[in-house]
């Protein structure tokens, strides 16, 4: 990888005007989860029916490296099924599901006339170097240009030298449940943030929400008012959530000359609670999923 390689800039993922408001982006995870199937075509269309302004969805290869849009390595959660997609080849998924889990090639080809932006959630479970040169492949195939709708969503800094190997030109998130693990992405230029949001309201949250103050931020996955209105405050750029009705009607509503609403109890407890678990889990997360990201490992 050339020295001089950088990421472009994710210009496209801004936080919109609603009067003298800046609103953050409407982000559907896995579409209109809250309504539909998750990850299904009818999901997706309903996300964009309502108004949402992006679509988050999640990639895994089946046998025959095929990307298919499930958050699951299996189909045991949302099919009942004991099988792992990556020993199946794409018939056999389609069969083993009835047809309800798509392809990115079937999303990509209803995405072409219809303006919104998608984020890849892409697996740490796929091999990264067969995920990112089959999202390239079918990216490609569909004969349009989407390095300005697409964003890659990586969770670890392997996956960086390999979205500059294979997919050139389209800019990159970290999916962050960890502000410290994070952190080391602040090296790489125009990388933007993901970022579970109970991590951002935790300790460290505000220091880290400064630090990044010039790097596109959204937050996931964020479902109850309160939360909310906890990200409109912040400016965030972007909020993914399971029902994009409900947040598009809290952007309407929303007037930031009135008091917050205010988290509840149960939200701090909840909150402190998953941050000390990640505190923990980030141990064998960095050991796991070394080497953090630096400009030399981009140089590759």
């Amino acid at each position: 990888m050339k020295a001089d390689a950088s990421l472009p800039p994710l210009d496209f993922v801004s936080p919109l005007a609603n009067g003298q408001e800046k609103i953050p982006q409407c982000i559907a995870h896995r579409g209109y989860k809250a309504l539909y199937p998750e990850n299904t075509l009818a999901a997706f269309r309903g996300a964009v029916e309502v108004g949402a302004h992006g679509l988050e969805t999640d990639v895994h290869l089946t046998r025959d490296n095929v990307v298919v849009l499930s958050h699951d390595a299996t189909l045991k959660r949302c099919f009942g099924k004991n099988n792992k997609i990556i020993e199946h080849t794409w018939e056999e998924v389609h069969r083993l599901t009835d047809g309800q889990m798509p392809r990115l090639l079937d999303l990509l080809h209803y995405l072409i006339d219809v303006n919104v932006w998608l984020l890849l959630d892409i697996k740490l479970d796929n091999d990264a170097k067969d995920i990112m040169r089959c999202l390239a492949s079918t990216i490609a195939s569909t004969g349009h240009t989407f390095n300005q709708r697409i964003v890659l969503g990586v969770w670890a800094a392997k996956f960086l030298p390999l979205a500059q190997k294979y997919l050139p030109g389209f800019p990159v998130m970290n999916i962050a449940f960890s502000t410290a693990y994070a952190r080391h992405f602040l090296s790489i230029p125009n990388v933007g943030f993901n970022v579970l949001l109970p991590t951002l309201i935790a300790p460290g949250g505000a220091k880290f929400m400064r630090d990044v103050r010039n790097r596109k931020v959204i937050a996931w996955t964020v479902n109850s008012d309160q939360r909310m209105d906890w990200c409109i405050r912040k400016s965030l750029d972007g909020v993914i959530t399971d029902d994009p009705a409900r947040f598009l009607a809290v952007c309407r509503k929303y007037d930031g000359s009135k008091p917050p609403q205010s988290l509840t109890i149960r939200d701090y407890i909840d909150i402190y609670r998953l941050w000390i678990w990640i505190t923990v889990a980030l141990i064998f997360f960095r050991k796991r999923f070394l080497p953090v990201a630096s400009p030399q490992l981009m140089e590759q």
